[in-house]
């Protein structure tokens, strides 16, 4: 696991998975028409809730994020407060029902929220709370044929309870009294309510101590139930990370798919595959079909052959006025001390206190974006230093639960390069310079080296060497920093951030 050299889509009618080498997590997926649409959790960075797109679920792009504010979720997800890491934006549910695209979702802490749109690039409208109640995980929605809307949401603070609930057919309101038990046990959770031929079917999965977590599934000829009939859809398949979490969909060549997580993370997140679905006995079988049973597949035939790729954007100019979809902050963040307008194709970001004195963890103008695990990595990013101020900080960092960055402190008049690795913190002698390129490369192994140069071309290793990791449930993530431990003030210029 971890050691490809190529995936997703070879250009000759074949994929290998993953499709996505990258912390898309937390998976749903439908069609609409000919194209494809999902979902992806993103916990505490803003805007939250990734939409992405494909048209032959091998090749996908972002279209964009769904929670403009994650402030409507908690006060504790704004740059004030920061107290959400690992939290917040858990897994959703995407569906379309009367030309409108519905996202559902929930917090751990907070509790079940939706949003819908027009058009899955948004606007998407301010969330509606479903149930303010602590405890709940992975909810799903289906309407079915007769006009009858249903809810579903797993209690994991109460045994990983599952409870189907009426809901209101906009989707804006569940009936909490009509709650019915239809699942429970064994850390059973990522639920997906679906509807094919004449069944229902609950997809969940299910995990048991020393085996695994795997793909499960009941079903039932009406949507209340009961859910009598429960089947293994999948095994474990350990040595895969444990692909699990996904949305069940028809393709446009008339076979089934599961796209799909790998549930345990690491230095690259829970990463995409694509495996096929195999209708057996009227149970969904996901993957290779070996006696019976779904195991997993590291390649396949390409759905569909649209002609041309779609791909996940990294690199940016900062030639819009608007920020790029791959792009989330650490926090809701202060929307006065960012700009693109500011300077024209540029990328201002400007200066003030963290929550705690010197911690990249506790400041509040960090932009991120999800590392790739592949073989080759190289971000760097320009930066014009002319207006940092005394105290201000600013740089190329990585981060998870712990984190490294290679950047420039202002410390009074002088200016100095600066690595830090969680708390250790080294500092170069001071330089003279206008601009400044900071750059981070790694391969398959996540092992990162920073450097810096003065003119963009001779680059100068900075710090050791630094391991990319996991943490809040979260792979790496790649990002530009800016903060002051003394004052407000001071601002850095940033030209571009290219990644290949």
């Amino acid at each position: 696991m971890g050691e490809w050299d190529t995936w997703g889509d070879q250009g000759n009618g074949t994929y290998l998975n993953p499709i996505i080498p990258s912390d898309y997590s937390d998976l749903d997926c439908i069609r609409v028409g000919n194209d494809y649409y999902a979902i992806s959790s993103t916990f505490q960075f803003s805007p939250g809730m990734t939409v992405l797109h494909s048209v032959d679920l091998v090749n996908w792009e972002i279209c964009g994020n769904a929670i403009a504010d994650l402030t409507q979720i908690g006060k504790e997800l704004d740059y004030t407060r920061m107290n959400r890491y690992g939290l917040c934006v858990w897994a959703g549910t995407l569906r379309y029902h009367k030309d409108r695209f519905y996202i559902f979702f929930g917090t751990p802490n907070e509790g079940f929220f939706m949003t819908s749109s027009e058009r899955p690039e948004g606007p998407w409208e301010p969330l509606t709370p479903l149930l303010s109640e602590p405890g709940w995980d992975d909810c799903t929605v289906l309407w079915d044929n007769d006009g009858k809307a249903y809810f579903v949401g797993t209690n994991f603070s109460d045994g990983y309870k599952t409870y189907l609930f009426d809901m209101s057919d906009d989707g804006k309101r569940i009936d909490r009294e009509s709650a019915r038990l239809i699942n429970e046990g064994n850390g059973r959770e990522a639920s997906k309510l679906i509807k094919v031929g004449e069944y229902y079917y609950l997809v969940f999965s299910e995990h048991k101590n020393g085996v695994g977590r795997y793909v499960m599934a009941k079903r039932s000829k009406q949507a209340a139930g009961p859910y009598d009939e429960e089947k293994q859809l999948a095994l474990p398949s350990v040595e895969a990370m444990e692909p699990n979490q996904g949305g069940i969909v028809e393709g446009k060549d008339g076979k089934w798919y599961f796209l799909t997580h790998h549930g345990s993370g690491d230095w690259s997140g829970r990463i995409v595959s694509l495996l096929p679905v195999t209708w057996i006995d009227g149970w969904p079988i996901i993957g290779k079909v070996v006696d019976g049973i779904g195991t997993m597949q590291w390649c396949g035939t390409l759905p569909f052959d649209a002609g041309s790729r779609l791909s996940i954007r990294r690199s940016d100019d900062f030639d819009s006025t608007v920020l790029s979809p791959q792009w989330q902050w650490n926090y809701q963040p202060r929307m006065d001390m960012f700009s693109l307008v500011e300077r024209d194709g540029w990328l201002r970001l400007k200066a003030f206190l963290p929550l705690k004195e010197d911690d990249l963890m506790k400041a509040g103008n960090t932009l991120t974006q999800r590392t790739f695990r592949k073989p080759s990595n190289c971000v760097t990013v320009k930066m014009d230093i002319r207006h940092l101020a005394d105290g201000q900080k600013a740089g190329l960092c990585h981060m998870s639960a712990a984190h490294a960055a290679a950047g420039v402190v202002k410390d009074g008049s002088n200016c100095y390069f600066e690595y830090r690795s969680n708390g250790k913190v080294l500092r170069l002698n001071a330089f003279n310079a206008d601009f400044v390129w900071l750059r981070s490369e790694w391969g398959l192994d996540g092992r990162s080296r920073f450097s810096y140069s003065l003119d963009g071309d001779s680059f100068i290793v900075l710090g050791d060497v630094y391991q990319l990791s996991w943490g809040n449930y979260r792979g790496d993530r790649v990002g530009i920093y800016c903060f002051n431990n003394k004052r407000e003030e001071g601002y850095v210029d940033v030209d571009y951030f290219h990644y290949y």
